[in-house]
């Protein structure tokens, strides 16, 4: 059978273990345009992809069978990447670059890419308009053997799920 044919509640549970994440100009900031890769990882661990919305309570007079519940703002977790410590320096340059002489507008999209057993792309979270707030560097043990972690802290303003891999680089799912 062919995957397409197949109904999304017969697949498989997707494994967490395989992603990478990938950071671009975000369009939304730089006006339209085609996206441009500025620099990507792999990380070890990526946690608070999350959005929660509060939803809005509406008392009713007569209305005595529960309130009435409209959709309210919708809020979004700090995304928290985590990897082995390595030589390149592109993330902390990021980080300094926002947070040294008011360079606050300096957002990128981030790209968080799964992937299945076979290494083949079968979704993609995207981080709107992502910001480092936190860059921590691995703790230093001359006595320690184990591999170092540096992590870094994203704020974003908008979690979406990537519906066509091709907008993120593959073929439509």
């Amino acid at each position: 059978m062919i995957p397409s044919e197949v109904k999304e509640n017969q697949l498989y549970p997707l494994h967490v273990f395989r992603f990478h994440v990938d950071f671009q100009t975000d369009p939304l900031m730089t006006g339209g345009g085609d996206p441009m890769p500025l620099c990507s990882g792999a990380f070890s661990e990526c946690s608070g992809l999350e959005a929660n919305m509060e939803p809005k309570v509406i008392k009713e007079g007569g209305r005595n069978y529960g309130d009435a519940q409209r959709a309210g703002a919708v809020t979004f977790s700090t995304v928290i990447l985590k990897r082995g410590m390595t030589t390149t320096r592109d993330l902390w340059k990021w980080f300094e670059l926002v947070t040294k002489d008011e360079g606050y507008s300096y957002r990128l999209a981030a790209i968080i890419r799964m992937y299945n057993h076979k290494g083949e792309e079968r979704l993609a979270w995207k981080l709107d308009k992502a910001m480092p707030t936190k860059f921590k560097a691995a703790d230093l043990n001359a006595r320690g053997s184990e591999v170092g972690v540096e992590e870094l802290h994203l704020v974003h303003e908008g979690l979406s799920l990537v519906q066509e891999t091709s907008a993120v680089g593959g073929e439509k799912q």
